[in-house]
């Protein structure tokens, strides 16, 4: 078993993380949590308009991992935006030394994010394994009673 493998099984992932501006660093956390990212410069958006922040890092995930970006709890309130793809996903192909980390945003309100601010959070998952598709008759299982319905009992 290598390094990396090891570090794996003892449920530690190494990544690698490339500064493409002067912003802080991602901070290892622990399990379970999410990791902020920061604005890597001041941006400034008009209302009804949409831009591509930079998170000023590039990461290389393991292989068989891919990130999941969303916005902080907090960001809506405070600087009335929203991230226009609602969950970005990032791949481990995505590891070249310009490939910027980035969060779509547009502005319900004029925005003003100052650099370092933290505007986005992410979190590490496994990739999907590989699935089959198999058409059926049926399912075999009992309805829930409607999409958006647990039940009522």
């Amino acid at each position: 078993m290598n390094e990396k493998e090891l570090d794996i099984v003892c449920g530690q992932l190494e990544i690698k993380v490339k500064k493409l501006k002067d912003v802080k660093l991602p901070e290892r956390i622990g399990k379970g949590d999410w990791i902020d990212l920061r604005a890597a410069e001041d941006v400034t958006i008009q209302e009804g308009e949409w831009m591509l922040i930079p998170l000023g890092i590039a990461m290389e995930l393991p292989e068989g991992y891919e990130a999941h970006i969303v916005p902080r709890s907090s960001t809506f309130k405070k600087y009335g935006i929203i991230q226009t793809n609602h969950c970005g996903i990032i791949d481990s192909s995505y590891c070249g030394d310009n490939d910027e980390w980035m969060m779509p945003a547009f502005a319900l309100r004029k925005a003003y994010i100052k650099k370092n601010e933290r505007i986005c959070q992410f979190r590490i998952v496994e990739t999907m394994p590989p699935v089959e598709f198999v058409e059926v008759e049926s399912l075999g299982n009992k309805d829930r009673d409607g999409f958006g319905s647990t039940g009522y009992n």
